[in-house]
């Protein structure tokens, strides 16, 4: 049986690391092309800047989540060691910093904070 779920897991979580790289790849061009577009139309460009930023930060979160996801099933479905559990821990750890920072870049507050009365 573990012959058969190892090679499916394999391209199920490649898969996914694919589908993580490209949403970001695909939102960095967007939030190029939409920052340029503006820029042509004359808006303000500190207000372009702001957007660009969020935009491609939300688009680096998302591919983070999916490229999160290709670890964890590649780890648990592949090669469950010490070493890889391990590897895999730093990694989630690595990226959850990058985005509770990118959160806090986006939004201005932690994830916990509560969001501003409007």
């Amino acid at each position: 049986m573990i012959e058969f779920v190892e090679p499916i897991a394999e391209w199920i979580a490649a898969l996914i690391e694919i589908l993580g790289i490209f949403i970001i790849v695909a939102f960095s061009v967007y939030t190029l092309a939409y920052g340029a577009f503006s820029l042509l139309k004359k808006k303000n460009p500190e207000i372009i800047y702001s957007q660009i930023r969020r935009r491609l930060g939300r688009g680096i979160l998302l591919g983070l989540e999916f490229l999160v996801a290709a670890d964890i099933i590649h780890t648990v479905a592949v090669e469950l060691t010490f070493t890889t559990v391990g590897v895999l821990a730093i990694v989630v750890l690595i990226r959850t910093f990058l985005s509770f920072t990118l959160d806090l870049e986006i939004t201005g507050r932690w994830p916990w904070q509560d969001a501003p009365k409007a």
